[in-house]
């Protein structure tokens, strides 16, 4: 592969760069995913998201025709260079950008896509994911949430849990089973809803880190028009595989981990042992060094399964190895930190006298949540073996 980027990448590099310049002092200070601290913080997200939209640089992927930028692959990668440059990211508004645009530009129907792509670009509708229930979580096939047909809607009746940010959406994509005689990966179907519609409750989820992120969402009576559908009914299940491989695409790898890496220096540098500080422990060192080689190692193997992206595809089964490896990586990494800030590692988010305001405790409580999160990590360990090395099933 080559590296080296083009003329027109450093051209984009350059206009992005300049506008980044002009407006980063607009953009909200870095929080950790799902660091949630109140209707505050969201509001700075969005505020960001909508700034981003003005000057035409959110989801800069997508399709002119949709309002995107037509960015290529290599000019993302540029885009998030100089976000990290300046110690920024992409706002985290809901679920659109990153997993439902994709979708509905690979699956959707030319109607489906003008009216819900522009608002998502424009950070005018917030939407969530509808994908797990109570007794149906890693099993995702075995969803039982109900959806029958009733003239030109559905009725859809049932339950969600662990929605993030549905207390903000607006809509949500919805797994639904609309045949329940079918097998269980043959029943369903993929429904957009109203979030707003009668009929739909969201209650929070108060998790150890204290963050109130997620939710359970149940449907009542909910009425879901039928033009609403992605794909064909009774094969949602396909169209839910897409979402899911965006969503573990963009779920580990080297994005933050490189970045971590410093801040564990840093943080080393700063705490006191033995009348020197941890940096002088040659193991500390070699430690943030191992931690910085599989870093690395994640970006170029990144880079490896950026060819399918490149002809148009969704990503494969190669993105359940980045986000094995990056979730896992980024677990390590925090339970490191609680060895290095040792009785420090007790003070929680933001109590006193906690090292940087106690964040490396809730990284540490929330790094577990990524390894279950977009399907658990054992889960992935199956796909691996079964779509990748072609092991037969357990």
């Amino acid at each position: 592969m080559d590296f080296d980027f083009t003329p027109a990448d450093e051209e984009f590099r350059k206009e992005f760069r300049t506008w980044l310049e002009a407006h980063k002092s607009e953009a909200p200070r870095p929080r950790d995913i799902f660091q949630t601290e109140g209707k505050t913080a969201w509001e700075e997200q969005v505020r960001w998201a909508k700034k981003l939209a003005e000057g035409g640089w959110l989801a800069v992927n997508w399709p002119k025709e949709y309002g995107g930028r037509g960015a290529t692959i290599l000019q993302t990668i540029v885009y998030n260079e100089e976000l990290s440059r300046l110690g920024l990211a992409a706002p985290m508004t809901g679920m659109g950008v990153s997993l439902l645009g994709p979708t509905l530009l690979h699956w959707g129907t030319e109607e489906q896509k003008k009216r819900y792509i522009p608002k998502i670009l424009k950070a005018e509708e917030i939407w969530c994911q509808g994908y797990s229930e109570p007794g149906s979580g890693s099993d995702l096939a075995s969803l039982q949430t109900r959806a029958i047909e009733d003239g030109d809607y559905f009725v859809v009746n049932g339950q969600k849990v662990w929605t993030s940010m549905a207390q903000y959406a607006d809509m949500i994509f919805l797994l639904v089973r609309t045949d329940p005689e079918a097998p269980k990966h043959k029943g369903i179907s993929y429904l957009l809803v109203d979030m707003h519609s009668p009929g739909v409750t969201v209650r929070p989820l108060v998790q150890m880190t204290g963050n109130r992120g997620f939710n359970e969402v149940f449907f009542e009576d909910v009425r879901v028009p039928k033009k609403n559908l992605v794909g064909e009914k009774n094969q949602g299940w396909q169209v839910a595989i897409t979402t899911l491989m965006f969503e573990r695409s963009g779920g580990g790898g080297d994005r933050g981990a490189l970045g971590v890496c410093q801040e564990l220096a840093d943080l080393a540098k700063r705490l006191p042992r033995n009348g020197g500080t941890a940096w002088d422990d040659a193991s500390v060192r070699q430690k943030v060094a191992e931690f910085y080689c599989e870093a690395v190692a994640l970006r170029y193997t990144g880079y490896r399964q950026l060819t399918k992206r490149l002809k148009g595809l969704p990503p494969g089964p190669e993105g359940s190895m980045m986000k094995l490896c990056g979730t896992e990586l980024n677990h390590r990494m925090q339970l490191f930190a609680m060895e290095l800030l040792g009785p420090y590692s007790q003070l929680e988010y933001h109590a006193d006298h906690a090292y940087d305001r106690g964040r490396w405790s809730f990284r540490m409580l929330a790094s577990r949540g990524g390894t279950i999160a977009a399907g658990s990590n054992q889960i992935q360990h199956n796909i691996i073996g079964e779509r990748v090395l072609g092991l037969p099933k357990g």
